[in-house]
């Protein structure tokens, strides 16, 4: 059970789109970051650990006038940065937004006529790349050093012919041939990776003509949410379907794991957050999933949902056009 939690005020609302809030835990300082992004700005907010004090600020997006698309931390071995991608290009920030590190744009030289372009689905890798998904399907990696602003694009991944949505690395411990990272695009199709000095693709999941707007990876297994409000767990050794759940009664906008419990948390436009457990049955090698619990956030049409700690034991939650974000703890 769950109970809500003093809420987190925006200097802006948030806007609508998948996976719009990230969240980085700092238990030393005792301090949690949280990011949203609103038309041209991104909101970061830190939170006191008693939840009663906060500081604000706004990053604007480089380039005047462009739309924000995402913001998140990347938590790498050496450091955090802080990735905002838009329709110009993509940025890294020290962690607490304080200064820019990096700065990449985009060619919008090339685009098809009418054919929107931008940036989407970030997720750090094999402990110092960071991968950037984009509007033509491609994944960019950069390779992060320990220190400094020397970023470089090592590699394009160019198995996608879609948009990408969303890009998880592992949380877990993955089984051999596994694989630690998969990528979404909007046609549905996944494709699960294994990163390092060069990737190498393992799967191509293909697409059953709905989009996959938020994917996670724990274990081997493959969390995948959907258009159609479905959850689907795929084995990432192998791309086979092992599980499905009509999770939601509209468009799933959020998927989040917590990495020690394999807790999985699902939001949706239907104004639901909904907590499961995944685990795999030893004797059978089935990959199961539980219901643990349902939360209406009234008159809200959820665009992020994520876990405040690594055992899912809090969680917060952001809305389309809302102020504050939302938050929960257990009991």
């Amino acid at each position: 059970m769950y109970r809500k939690e003093k809420s987190v005020p925006l200097k802006s609302s948030s806007s609508a789109l998948y996976n719009n809030l990230s969240v980085l835990r700092l238990p030393d300082k005792q301090l949690t970051y949280f990011t949203t992004v609103h038309s041209t700005a991104v909101n970061m907010v830190s939170a006191s650990g008693d939840g009663l004090s906060f500081s604000h600020r706004l990053l604007q997006v480089k380039e005047g006038g462009c739309l924000s698309s995402q913001a998140a931390w990347c938590v790498l071995p050496s450091r955090v940065l802080l990735v905002l991608t838009s329709q110009k290009g993509i940025q890294m920030y020290e962690s607490d937004g304080s200064v820019m590190v990096y700065w990449h744009a985009l060619d919008v030289m090339e685009r098809p006529p009418a054919q929107a372009v931008f940036a989407r689905g970030i997720a750090a890798a094999s402990g110092r790349f960071i991968c950037v998904g984009m509007s033509s399907g491609l994944v960019l990696v950069f390779d992060i050093p320990p220190k400094g602003t020397n970023i470089t694009v090592s590699e394009v991944l160019e198995e996608h012919r879609d948009a990408i949505t969303d890009i998880a690395a592992e949380l877990g411990r993955p089984p051999d041939g596994a694989g630690d990272l998969v990528t979404a695009d909007d046609s549905g199709t996944l494709c699960t990776w294994s990163s390092g000095e060069e990737f190498t693709l393992l799967h191509k999941i293909p697409a059953f003509g709905c989009t996959c707007s938020s994917v996670k990876l724990w274990n081997g297994i493959v969390a995948a949410g959907y258009g159609n409000g479905q959850i689907r767990l795929y084995e990432a050794a192998t791309g086979v379907l092992r599980a499905k759940v009509n999770a939601h009664a509209r468009w799933i906008y959020a998927l989040d794991l917590a990495p020690l419990t394999g807790k999985l948390l699902s939001g949706a436009e239907d104004s639901f957050v909904h907590i499961w457990k995944l685990s795999k049955n030893l004797d059978t090698e089935d990959i199961e999933i539980e219901h643990c619990h349902s939360e209406c956030v009234t008159d809200t049409q959820i665009c992020g949902a994520r876990f405040c700690d690594p055992e899912g034991n809090s969680f917060a939650v952001t809305g389309y056009d809302l102020s504050e974000i939302f938050r929960y703890s257990q009991v």
